[in-house]
């Protein structure tokens, strides 16, 4: 049996993929990435080689493919591959009918239009403003006191929910704050902070054009807050996985495998030839 390893470095989480023959994932990990970059990709993937129970003496991982914005302090790996593709290729395979995947992590928003197979046809990204991720959103669980995992069920208790009206994240809080002196409750303006981060990922999906199915990906996938607000908007709903924080890394992990089998088949035909 043939394993292949994905590791995908983000901003703020470091995630990490081993996938068997049958494209199968064996092993997962996630750990912050903090300062050192090199040793938050290493400390993932060997806990995700030890969750897959994989003794690399005996079977090993034969190909690895670093992903993220990190891709290339994954020293270990053999290749990198960059988190667009990773993402198309991960949500196409756990929802072989997606057309469109819109991946929220802790920095960026990308809207990715992609083939039956996967392949990357068009994307967009704020890569200038944080205001439409995760990082806005963390900004007002900071400002409210309310942990992150909290945000979304606390946020659809709410029945009117507030306006967020600016568009930077440094000037959320005060935003925020100025809110709940005026009153309103947490509730009403974390779904207010909810809507805000939707419209903005909203109107990066419709330059790349919104088609059935839409797959979330990205660690803002576990909130069921943002999930309920975007199937709203959307009229439908959205493909969201268990494993959707791991998606970068499945798709490196995929990418990986293709590497392993395309090696073999080369190798055969150097020995018939």
């Amino acid at each position: 049996m043939a394993y292949a390893g994905g590791v995908d470095v983000g901003s703020t989480q470091t995630k990490a993929v081993i996938i068997n023959e049958d494209l199968q994932i064996v092993g997962r990990a996630l750990v912050d990435t903090g300062s050192n970059v090199v040793v938050a990709a290493q400390n993932a993937y060997d806990l995700a080689v030890r969750d897959g129970d994989i003794l690399e003496e005996e079977e090993g991982v034969e190909f690895i493919v670093g992903t993220g914005y990190g891709r290339y302090k994954v020293t270990f790996g053999d290749a990198q591959t960059t988190e667009i593709s990773c993402h198309g290729r991960g949500a196409v395979h756990m929802f072989p009918g997606t057309r469109t995947v819109v991946d929220m992590g802790g920095q960026d928003t990308k809207a990715i239009k992609v083939t039956p197979t996967g392949e990357i046809l068009d994307f967009v990204m704020n890569d200038k403003c944080a205001a439409g991720t995760g990082r806005f959103l963390g900004a007002a669980a900071s400002a409210l006191g309310v942990p992150l995992g909290e945000l979304g069920p606390v946020a659809l208790r709410s029945t009117r929910p507030t306006k967020i009206s600016t568009t930077c994240t440094v000037f959320a809080d005060g935003e925020i704050l100025s809110l709940i002196g005026k009153g309103k409750k947490v509730e009403d303006v974390l779904l207010g902070v909810h809507n805000s981060v939707v419209s903005r990922a909203l109107s990066l999906m419709r330059r790349v054009g919104i088609d059935k199915e839409v797959t979330f990906t990205g660690g803002v996938a576990n909130n069921i807050g943002m999930v309920t607000v975007l199937n709203q908007e959307l009229g439908f709903d959205c493909n969201v996985s268990s494993d959707s924080h791991f998606m970068g890394a499945l798709g490196a992990a995929l990418f990986a495998m293709d590497r392993i089998k395309a090696g073999r088949e080369s190798h055969g035909l150097a020995e018939v030839k």
